[in-house]
């Protein structure tokens, strides 16, 4: 009998290839969001409710009695919305999902967070650490979206506190490229993924991270195979295992960022700045695809 789950924001970006790869994998996927998408997926049953509304979303996953939930939905770029919009959502929709998946009698919960938590970009300037990141640096959100995303890992880490009946992961998945992007499709961003390759500015803006759609459903595939091994509220960096990056980020990264010039020594050959060790030594999950092999030039 296949596991049924429920991915919120299935409808979405990254969203729409984590429904279809699941449904691939086997699984009976309930997709939940506020629309159905353009494109339905086959063998995939969409819902639409408002994810702000708990009772609403409460009653849904009780009579879907899902056993596994993957929370997708949120309002999914910085400031495009005001600030306390994105707060109040993406922090309301966390909290009302992760209650209702509880609730509704699911094992695992699975919250997708986002590297901009960290705080690079920020405007009084941002030195961390170390380089690469790693899941055990602090985050330093400065705007409403990071700070929401820090939020939901807090969420996840609050349930984990009140039952050990159900495991909690909040994964932090890099700049998203959805397939049709490696062939020239806008990106989220309205630019395209060679843009982002020949000039550098545009991918400094997220440190020069990224993962496709389809790696994060390899690893959440994985993550739920192999959650008895995660610790309660556990948190993982998913990205591709080189940066979207030319040249490598020992030179770039001075360039760009002059104030982390001291750090960037480590960065060595084409490493990413975001460290994916991690979800390899816990989970055994890598990401296999690279812009190097999914890139139509």
């Amino acid at each position: 009998m296949s596991q049924r789950i429920i991915i919120t924001g299935g409808s979405g970006r990254l969203g729409r290839s984590v429904v279809e790869g699941f449904v691939e994998a086997g699984f009976d996927v309930t997709s939940v969001d506020r629309n159905v998408p353009p494109s339905p997926a086959k063998g995939v049953d969409y819902r639409t409710v408002d994810l702000l509304d708990a009772e609403a979303t409460g009653e849904l996953f009780t009579d879907l009695a899902p056993e596994a939930v993957i929370s997708l939905a949120a309002i999914a770029v910085p400031f495009s919305a005001p600030e306390d919009v994105i707060l109040k959502t993406n922090a309301g929709i966390a909290h009302n999902v992760t209650a209702a998946a509880v609730s509704g009698g699911a094992k695992a919960v699975i919250i997708a967070s986002s590297p901009s938590i960290m705080g690079y970009g920020a405007p009084t300037g941002w030195v961390p650490p170390r380089l690469p990141l790693d899941e055990d640096v602090k985050p330093e959100p400065w705007h409403a979206y990071g700070l929401s995303k820090y939020v939901a890992e807090q969420v996840a880490s609050l349930f984990a506190q009140q039952t050990s009946e159900v495991k909690f992961i909040s994964f932090r998945p890099c700049y998203v490229i959805a397939p049709e992007e490696w062939a020239g499709a806008p990106t989220q961003q309205g630019h395209t993924v060679k843009d982002r390759l020949d000039q550098p500015e545009l991918s400094a803006v997220a440190m020069f991270n990224y993962v496709d759609a389809r790696d994060v459903t390899d690893f959440l595939i994985t993550a739920l195979a192999n959650i008895d091994q995660v610790d309660n509220g556990a948190v993982f960096f998913v990205g591709a295992q080189d940066a979207l990056a030319r040249r490598p980020l020992a030179e770039l990264v001075p360039e760009q960022f002059p104030e982390l010039a001291h750090l960037a020594e480590g960065l060595t050959g084409d490493s990413p700045a975001f460290s994916v060790q991690k979800a390899k030594e816990v989970l055994g999950w890598e990401a296999k695809r690279s812009w190097r092999t999914e890139l139509v030039e």
